[in-house]
């Protein structure tokens, strides 16, 4: 039985943005639902504000470097230990803590050690850093053992089983890994800033609308939020992807 076409994506969004202007006006009421219009004259608003791209700016460099630094170690020390099990068993608690306890709790006690200035890089690498540690452990412990059988009688070097064993065995997990830590540094980054609500950030301005009740603001800043994190997904997930090339 032929299989039934795909639905073109721009019918997808103008469906739901047709349900978003239909339950904004059931609603009827801006403070607590706002239609796609609003959002969009907000938006529009936003881009000649002068803060707008500085705000993105600061919030974007803090995120991405939280997001780095814990990528970087992640795979440095998901490496280690997969190699040293004494280093395993001694990470083991601290990855346990970092999964387990509630980014709130990690919020409010980095705003009493470093305060709120670069919450967001703290609290981007405590969230990113154990699924990029265990994709990597995960990732290393699945390489094949005939090739590094085979590599071990044949005498080929680390650098070359590196390339061409561990490394394809690492990457699936490795960009399985970033798809989930992406989008978990970008909204825990941002739940960040608006607790801490350093200066001239995104979330401050979301903030700001709260305190405001401006509905459209907050969509507003929601949807660059959405485009900024994706964008950066989409790049570095291709730059990914070119090392297993």
């Amino acid at each position: 039985m032929k299989r039934p076409a795909d639905i073109p994506p721009f019918i997808v969004i103008a469906f739901w943005i047709a349900i978003w202007q239909i339950t904004s006006v059931i609603i009827d009421n801006s403070i607590i639902f706002v239609g796609p219009a609003e959002v969009l004259h907000s938006f529009s608003v936003l881009l000649t504000r002068p803060d707008f791209s500085k705000s993105i700016v600061q919030t974007f460099c803090k995120i991405s470097l939280g997001f780095l630094l814990a990528f970087f170690t992640g795979i440095m020390t998901g490496s280690l230990s997969c190699r040293f099990r004494v280093l395993n068993d001694l990470l083991k608690p601290p990855v346990l803590l970092m999964k387990s306890v509630p980014v709130a709790s990690f919020v409010i006690l980095a705003l009493i050690w470093i305060g709120s200035k670069n919450l967001s890089v703290f609290i981007s690498f405590i969230v990113v850093f154990p699924v990029i540690y265990i994709n990597t452990r995960s990732g290393l412990a699945a390489a094949d053992i005939r090739l590094l059988e085979m590599a071990r009688v044949f005498g080929i070097g680390l650098p070359k089983k590196i390339r061409y064993i561990y490394v394809p065995a690492l990457m699936p997990y490795l960009i399985s890994g970033c798809n989930v830590a992406l989008g978990m540094s970008w909204k825990s980054g941002i739940a960040a800033e608006v607790i801490g609500v350093p200066s001239n950030t995104i979330g401050e301005h979301l903030y700001l609308s709260k305190i405001n009740l401006s509905t459209a603001d907050l969509f507003a800043w929601t949807i660059v939020i959405i485009l900024i994190s994706a964008l950066f997904e989409k790049i570095f997930l291709t730059l990914l992807r070119l090392v297993n090339v």
